[in-house]
């Protein structure tokens, strides 16, 4: 009769070992002992068959089957068994399984070679030997697997970091000394103005700009309105020169005509002489007669000249007078066009030449009793505007925000606008919880008034600090004080006013 071909059939028919419970499994000194001394296969498949049989359950049912069949010199079906071993308990083993974090660790090896590869060495263009140090630590972490050593990859990174701090604090500190070698030269190019050159205002503007912290959006608006100014400034010089032209050509008529009238002067003085003689020599009343005719036709010409000349001297007096005030009213403009006037051209709010002229007429009025506040609002998530509707939809959300800021505070309340997103507002004879109150309906204004834009309405938050002015405190203290207010708004989350400590 053959034998079964199912290994489980014929291992409960093959004799069975003694019998061992859970904690009778085979251990690993007894693997050892059972495999010492093996060297040929007959006796190394009966150590495996033995082994196997040392386990639990089924794999202890086919070490035992496995018994059977080596006593017996079935390797048939010792062989059948081992491929049953082999597709139930070894094909599914993952040899390769990924350590536990291996994909988060290559993602973060990715990360880190793109940050060396590309942003850090674009930071790094104008210092070669950093700029290729980076590529180079770049193409090492690309290199790297998991399991390698990381410390000499982790020194040079390291040694790269400090480097790069060291390039950046050289980087501001000439960027520092450029700007203030800049400041210098305005300031020395100032005192040799005049001071009523119109040069003035550019130049003032030009040092409060650096003064103050330099981003891409703040420069590029003092830009866009220095060369407004100086395409004003050309207009209005060309009017002072054609003023001034025309003033030259005035002088020029009449000093000929005066030359002319001298000239008519001489000539009457001539006939006059003529005339004295023929009296003298006159021998008739009707002789003398005609004299005298000759003599009142002259005189009466040369009064007639006379008259046309006081009339001519009058109108050119008049017309210089005209001229000098066309000219002081057109260097007037010249002057202010040259600050940028008073307003910020997008919002018509005070620039910072206008709200500084605003805080000093109004920290000299305030007291005890007229309270002095100043909020710095910013708006929230402006990047985030712009990129969704433009610079021209955010333009218009700044100018909507200036409308209504306008409309919402009092007519004693100062709005003014230094750049970018940010407003300061000065309200003058107000309390703290006042000015926070005022700002509180601001947002519920602004809330309930989207700005309409390209068939969009844009609605808006922003987020204020406000401080209330200390007794002497200068205008950059209680900015300063508003501006940290104002940040801690925004990390408390936005949309909401804070009180300056």
């Amino acid at each position: 009769m053959p034998k079964s071909a199912d290994p489980k059939a014929n291992a409960e028919r093959a004799p069975r070992g003694p019998a061992r419970g859970r904690s009778a499994a085979i251990g690993s000194e007894a693997l050892v002992t059972l495999f010492a001394g093996v060297d040929e296969p007959k006796r190394l498949l009966t150590a495996f068959a033995d082994g196997m049989a040392g386990l639990h359950d089924e794999l202890g049912d086919l070490g035992r089957y496995l018994q059977a069949a080596t006593r017996s010199g079935d390797w048939l079906s010792y062989g059948r068994a081992m491929r049953q071993l082999i597709d139930k308990y070894v094909r599914h083993v993952e040899l390769d399984t990924p350590a536990p974090g291996s994909a988060d660790t290559e993602r973060l090896r990715d990360l880190l070679r793109h940050t060396l590869g590309a942003a850090l060495a674009a930071l790094l263009r104008n210092d070669p030997a950093l700029s290729d140090e980076a590529f180079a630590l770049a193409s090492g972490f690309r290199n790297w697997a998991p399991g390698q050593d990381l410390d000499p990859l982790g020194r040079r990174l390291t040694d790269l970091c400090h480097r790069v701090g060291v390039h950046t604090q050289d980087t501001e500190e000439q960027i520092t000394l450029l700007i203030s070698l800049f400041d210098l030269l305005l300031e020395n190019v100032s005192e040799l103005l005049e001071n009523k050159s119109w040069l003035h205002g550019q130049i003032t503007q030009i040092r409060a700009l650096l003064a103050g912290p330099l981003d891409k959006t703040t420069v590029e608006e003092a830009r866009n309105g220095l060369r407004q100014v100086l395409y004003r400034q050309a207009m209005l010089k060309k009017g002072i020169d054609e003023s001034r032209t025309a003033m030259r050509g005035m002088l020029g008529t009449f000093v000929e005509r005066l030359d002319g009238m001298a000239a008519h002067t001489g000539e009457f003085q001539d006939r006059l002489a003529g005339h004295a003689s023929r009296i003298r020599e006159a021998r008739s009343i009707a002789e003398f007669n005609g004299v005298l005719d000759a003599v009142l036709d002259d005189t009466g010409r040369i009064q007639a000249r006379a008259i046309s000349a006081r009339d001519d001297l009058i109108a050119a007096r008049r017309e210089l007078e005209e001229s000098e005030r066309r000219i002081s009213q057109l260097e007037e403009k010249l002057s202010d066009a040259a600050g940028l006037a008073r307003e910020d051209e997008l919002t018509g709010c005070l620039n910072r030449r206008g709200f500084d002229e605003a805080f000093e007429r109004e920290a000299a009025r305030a007291r005890d009793d007229r309270p002095l506040c100043m909020a710095l609002a910013d708006l929230d998530d402006f990047r985030r505007l712009n990129a969704i509707h433009g610079h021209l939809g955010g333009d218009a959300a700044l100018r909507h925000f200036a409308d209504v800021a306008r409309l919402t505070l009092r007519d004693s309340d100062v709005v003014g606008r230094f750049g970018g997103e940010e407003f300061v507002i000065l309200m003058p004879a107000t309390t703290l919880p006042h000015a926070i109150a005022a700002l509180a309906r601001l947002r519920t204004v602004l809330a309930h008034r989207p700005v309409a834009y390209d068939e969009a309405r844009i609605s808006m938050t922003f987020s204020a600090g406000v401080a209330l002015r200390r007794p002497r405190e200068s205008f950059e203290a209680l900015l300063k004080r508003a501006d940290l207010a104002m940040y801690n708004a925004k990390r408390e989350g936005k949309d909401r006013s804070m009180a300056a400590g």
